[in-house]
């Protein structure tokens, strides 16, 4: 049975995956990410150029946003990227603290 590490209105993450509310536009399905498909997650300072005001969807076609419209008032940006994939997850999160910290524990800082 899976076990809940941190849940809002932007994520969920369990002990084996992490879970993207409204990922897909424009029908606003979730996207579920295994921990073993992820290569790396780096953390980035809200700019302009990596993300600040994308608020869905992508614009270089490289990094995916999921919905949410307070991006540009969040502290960190996460882009995780995953074996085998070209596109990149761009995310925040409502406690980027407390995410920061899971990552960490679980090692997928480069």
């Amino acid at each position: 049975m899976e076990q809940n590490l941190y849940k809002d209105k932007l994520i969920e993450i369990t002990d084996i995956s992490i879970t993207f509310f409204n990922y897909y536009y424009p029908s606003s399905k979730n996207l579920t990410v295994l921990f073993s498909d992820i290569e790396k997650i780096v953390t980035k300072m809200p700019t302009l150029f990596n993300g600040k005001y994308r608020y869905w969807g992508t614009g270089n076609f490289i990094t995916w946003f999921p919905k949410d419209f307070k991006r540009s008032r969040r502290d960190k940006i996460f882009i995780l990227y995953r074996h085998n994939k070209k596109i990149r997850i761009g995310f925040t999160v409502e406690d980027s603290q407390k995410v920061f910290e899971l990552f960490l524990s679980k090692h997928l800082f480069n």
